[in-house]
């Protein structure tokens, strides 16, 4: 089985790192496309006029009457040899100059005036189609224009501004990713938090507890729609729910007149060791019929903020149930480290959550020993139920609080006592605990 951070990756992670390939692809679509643009705007010989003022600049010097000349250096040939239309004039700012290659007409006039040019882009001209370009570079005779063309279809221009242009674009990629990585994290996270506060709220939704639904408040419009179908799917379970609960309770009911009617024949007709038995099974079979709907009143309870006294409940219950459990061969008695423990809770289902847990004991202790009903402050208020009977199993101690789960298929009872305990228990915010040993059981019940 996979991990969930394998099968759900991070939102944020995902979209930071798109976000991020995005803005780069946005920044290098607008880069290349302003190339292009002065690429089709500047004069095509702007991709060769860095490498042929670079070439020349060391190969110029004057001779001894101050006149410009020019060194054939072996980066000079292979120019020359590189491009074969290639022409040039390399002016002084004293006007003296030199010249290479077939100057076009439209430009010889051009050639002796070129020290007053420091840049220019040339074309345009009815004589015709050549374009020239004026650049000035510093060499060691001091600075050199040079008037050269023939090369306007050589080169790559836009590659040239791209390389032209780095000191723009690669400090605002650093820049600019980082914040994207800082920033998107928490504008995720501040669009989302409202999902997360419907998650939280899904995490508190305890079973039987239909009525509870997600929030829609602020809720994103494209998550909307999930939230809408969990919230319908609840309605659904809750109709549900209420049906069931409806039969059982009506069921229940139902139950009662023809238990009546046959503890009622039982009682008049059967006799001895037979009657007995009959009654006991009778009884079972109305102490089960009760169980079912406490159970399931226990959903519909409303008295949970009413002033109870756990020592009084405690008290109480031992009270009832000392003739049940000295008939079945036990010794009962009652403990309190306090005279009285006022808490809130409900009046009517706290008691059956004690009365459960010492008829628990009852059938299950062995038929024999001590059981201990005690109370104390601990924790908030906890009354817990002692026997001294076989204990219970490590693997059955959690699933004893199931509805209808029995330790053996032969036990006593309908296995709704334990699970009803839980229920009231969760019902007032608190926990219930088992310890059980080779030789006794406690089950506890704090509220919170």
């Amino acid at each position: 089985m996979t991990g969930t951070g394998n099968a759900n990756p991070s939102l944020w992670w995902r979209l930071s790192w798109q976000l991020s390939l995005v803005f780069v692809a946005v920044v290098t679509a607008v880069i290349i496309g302003l190339c292009f643009y002065a690429a089709s705007i500047l004069s095509p010989n702007v991709a060769l006029e860095d490498h042929i003022t670079a070439v020349l600049a060391p190969a110029v010097a004057l001779d001894s009457e101050g006149r410009l000349e020019i060194e054939d250096t072996p980066e000079l040939e292979a120019l020359k040899q590189q491009y074969d239309g290639l022409w040039y004039v390399a002016a002084t700012t004293n006007g003296s100059f030199v010249s290479y290659g077939a100057i076009p007409a439209a430009y010889s006039e051009l050639a002796r005036l070129t020290h007053l040019f420091e840049g220019a882009d040339v074309r345009g001209s009815d004589g015709t189609e050549e374009i020239a370009s004026v650049e000035s570079v510093e060499t060691a005779i001091g600075q050199l224009r040079v008037l050269f063309g023939g090369v306007a279809d050589k080169g790559w221009p836009v590659f040239m501004l791209m390389g032209i242009a780095y000191p723009i674009y690669i400090p605002l990629l650093a820049i600019a990713l980082p914040a994207v990585f800082l920033a998107v994290p928490r504008i995720v996270g501040r669009g989302l938090a409202s999902v997360s506060e419907a998650a939280r709220k899904a995490s508190e939704i305890e079973p039987r507890r239909y009525h509870a639904r997600l929030p829609l408040d602020g809720i994103p419009r494209e998550v909307a729609p999930l939230v809408i179908a969990f919230n319908e799917a609840l309605d659904r379970l809750e109709n549900e729910h209420r049906k069931r609960q409806h039969f059982l309770i009506d069921a229940a009911h139902e139950l009662r007149t023809p238990i009546a009617i046959m503890q009622t024949r039982i009682d008049g007709t059967a006799e001895g060791q037979d009657r007995r038995r009959l009654l006991d099974d009778v009884a079972r079979l109305a102490e089960t019929a009760e169980q079912l709907l406490d159970f399931e009143r226990n959903d519909q309870a409303t008295d949970l903020r009413e002033t109870v006294d756990l020592v009084a409940i405690a008290r109480g219950v031992v009270a009832d149930l000392a003739p049940l459990a000295i008939g079945g061969g036990y010794q009962i008695s009652f403990q309190s480290e306090v005279a009285s423990l006022k808490r809130q809770g409900s009046p009517s289902a706290l008691p059956r959550a004690v009365s459960n847990l010492v008829r628990n004991a009852i059938d299950h202790g062995g038929g024999s020993g001590m059981i201990t009903v005690s109370v104390s402050a601990a924790g908030g208020g906890r009354i817990s139920v002692a026997d001294e009977g076989p204990g219970i199993a490590a693997e059955h101690r959690e699933l004893v609080f199931e509805p209808f789960y029995r330790v053996t298929p032969k036990s006593k009872g309908a296995g709704l006592g334990l699970s009803l305990v839980k229920q009231i228990v969760l019902n007032h915010g608190g926990e219930v605990y088992i310890e059980s040993r080779a030789a006794g059981t406690e089950v506890a019940i704090r509220l919170g």
